[in-house]
């Protein structure tokens, strides 16, 4: 299974949210780069971004995004997530050099626009955020919550060509309260590979992603926080057994 650590950047800076709230924000560094390269020495293949400030819709984090993929060139691949709404900016995205696009509100209120990624880029190179409260699918940033259930949406950007979904319990994000490991099951049993992602914090939580057969699992606040070294968390994600 692929373990993921996770870069939220708002404004420049490394910052966790709790449930999404925007008001709820601790900082943990003011260099992205520099923490995605220490993620890359210490074993990450993978390393999971998120563009606050663009899923908010209040400007953008390139620079700081550009500044990893130089960092990590070689040694990590990077999936970046956070305001991929229209396609042109799913092209200025991929041209960055990252290995994948999350693309979220869009999927969800856009029934066109998956087609239309999957015609610039290849299904590898794409994965739908799927990030749900109380069932139903959280857009714009987790600021609205939409009529579409998790499941709904995930069978239908399946049909189209999607093969990755990231399952976020937005109730859980950050909150050091563990996945929702039988909704992401639930997701992917409709055809999709599942990243888990949301309340992550210990290795037997990775390894119970592991051992349910998920195709990832994201980890951020429980890394910054040190409850959890991304040793172990690499560890955790072989799926062998603990004695």
């Amino acid at each position: 299974m692929d373990l993921y650590p996770a870069i939220d950047i708002r404004s420049g800076r490394v910052v966790r949210l709790s449930q999404g709230e925007a008001t709820r924000q601790t900082v943990y560094g003011e260099d992205p780069a520099s923490v995605a390269a220490r993620f890359a020495e210490e074993g990450a293949k993978w390393i999971h971004v998120v563009d606050l400030d663009r899923a908010f819709g209040q400007g953008s984090n390139d620079a700081s995004v550009r500044s990893i993929l130089r960092r990590v060139e070689g040694r990590a691949r990077v999936q970046l997530g956070g305001g991929f709404r229209t396609l042109d900016r799913l092209r200025q995205g991929l041209e960055l050099g990252i290995a994948r696009a999350v693309i979220g509100t869009a999927a969800a209120i856009d029934p066109t626009f998956v087609p239309g990624a999957l015609g610039v880029a290849a299904s590898e190179r794409l994965a739908v955020g799927i990030d749900a409260r109380n069932g139903k699918v959280a857009i714009r940033g987790w600021t609205e919550t939409s009529t579409t259930s998790a499941e709904e949406l995930t069978r239908r950007v399946v049909r189209e060509g999607i093969e990755i979904v990231i399952y976020t319990d937005v109730t859980r994000d950050g909150m050091l309260a563990g996945p929702d490991l039988e909704g992401a099951v639930t997701l992917q049993g409709g055809g999709a590979r599942v990243i888990a992602s949301g309340g992550v914090t210990t290795a037997a939580d990775i390894q119970a992603a592991c051992k349910a057969g998920l195709a990832g699992a994201i980890v951020g606040r429980a890394l910054y926080e040190q409850r959890l070294t991304l040793g172990e968390a690499l560890e955790a994600a072989r799926c062998e057994s603990r004695s």
